[in-house]
């Protein structure tokens, strides 16, 4: 059992002993320890080197190859619905806890604004319209080639995907292009990923090397609120979301079989390598075949309601750091959105959260180099984040069959296993 858990979380151990010896040794060598800085740039240019096109692929792709499945249409749109309810139920209790507990609170942050300083986009005078139009189109397609552009990029994703599956047989190459555009892209992070310890750690070392310790104790306290908030999530509202799906016999039906989903989750770290089990476990829970098999794939892929929260996590982290403010209306909705955005990006695998963490840089503008300080954030709470990712989608499972079934799904399902 202990070999199967260190196999699984191997890579997350590497990482986060090659971040914590960074520190360590930017501790001790202090401002010396940005000699090793160009290491960590090496690392950051080649993750954004491949934001592009994988974002494309991968958004693209998921549309482009949704067909063939019985009650699309309505199983589709039900699924849409309840996945972006969850997203949106997961960002709000996010962003609460992280007002009430701000992990950066009485922290000394003025090293890493002096580091920082000249590297983000200013704010420029856009009138609510204009700033609309900027912020989910260009006027050239090149402009799309840039990860300044990210959220721009998902929406020609989207449009791109969409005409690619109305367009039937003859976008069939296509999609396949995307499918295997988006595994070559996929391959390509896995591959960079080898080098991220060497890199991370080096630019972890330069960045405690100049900024000293300060930082250091927000990574606990960010660490203890996201616990904190995945027990209230996971007990909490998962019991609420089977309370709707069925009311008592819904929750009875969810914690009788939600044990070996979530142990999955935390012992594989992998929404992705979940889905098996995940299946076998809707099944007993009765949910019809056809809406397991859309439901738990695409939500592996699209809804991760632990990321959501993580990404909220991790855009406070930064605004805290550079001051930025959080408490007007279009702060806290833009927090909101861009965390849903983050869940729904992010891979379905261990160490995914490097591209939900690339996508907050860009659309706000940060510097490339704070990619490290919320890459520990993703380290850390990597087991949780995926516990809550993957068994959301099991209970998501049941409440799409509420809607395409019907309120009497759960006598349906008794029925059909006694014909079977």
């Amino acid at each position: 059992m202990i070999s199967n858990v260190f196999k699984n979380y191997k890579s997350s151990f590497i990482l986060l002993f090659a971040i914590l010896l960074g520190g360590i040794i930017g501790y001790i060598a202090g401002p010396k320890a940005s000699i090793v800085k160009p290491l960590g740039d090496v690392f950051l240019n080649l993750m954004f080197m491949i934001i592009v096109p994988l974002v494309f692929f991968s958004v693209s792709s998921a549309i482009a190859n949704m067909n063939g499945m019985k009650r699309l249409g309505k199983i589709m749109s039900s699924t849409a619905l309840v996945f972006v309810a969850t997203a949106i139920v997961a960002a709000v209790l996010g962003m609460f806890g992280a007002s009430i507990y701000n992990p950066i609170h009485n922290t000394d942050v003025s090293g890493i604004k002096e580091l920082m300083a000249g590297t983000q986009q200013g704010d420029e005078d856009v009138s609510l319209m204009n700033q609309l139009v900027l912020t989910f189109t260009v006027s050239d397609f090149s402009d799309l080639f840039s990860k300044s552009h990210i959220l721009q990029l998902i929406i020609f994703s989207v449009l791109f995907g969409t005409a690619t599956a109305l367009a039937g047989e003859k976008g069939r190459p296509i999609a396949s292009f995307l499918a295997s555009g988006q595994e070559v892209a996929m391959k390509f992070v896995h591959i960079v990923m080898y080098y991220a310890p060497i890199g991370l750690g080096c630019y972890f070392a330069s960045v405690v090397g100049e900024l000293g310790p300060q930082i250091l104790q927000g990574y606990g306290r960010a660490f203890l609120l996201y616990l904190v908030i995945t027990l209230v999530y996971y007990f909490g509202f998962f019991t609420l979301y089977a309370w709707i799906a069925g009311r008592k016999e819904g929750v009875k039906l969810f914690w009788k079989h939600a044990a070996a989903p979530s142990i999955t989750a935390v012992a594989t770290c992998s929404s992705a390598a979940s889905i098996p089990v995940n299946l076998a476990a809707t099944k007993k829970m009765g949910v019809p075949q056809d809406i397991a098999e859309t439901v738990i794939p695409l939500g592996a892929n699209t809804h991760k309601d632990g990321s959501v929260i993580g990404g909220i996590l991790k855009i406070v982290f930064l605004f805290s750091l550079f001051g930025k403010d959080m408490t007007s209306f279009t702060s806290i909705v833009s927090i909101l959105a861009v965390a849903f955005l983050v869940g729904a990006v992010m891979g379905a695998i261990p160490g995914g959260g490097m591209i939900g963490e690339m996508l907050i840089i860009s659309i706000y503008g940060f510097s490339p180099e704070v990619l490290p300080i919320i890459a520990v954030i993703s380290t850390i709470i990597d087991a949780p984040a995926t516990l809550l990712n993957s068994t959301g989608n099991t209970v998501s499972a049941m409440l799409v069959t509420r809607f395409v079934e019907g309120k009497d799904w759960i006598k349906k399902a008794v029925t059909r296993s006694q014909a079977a």
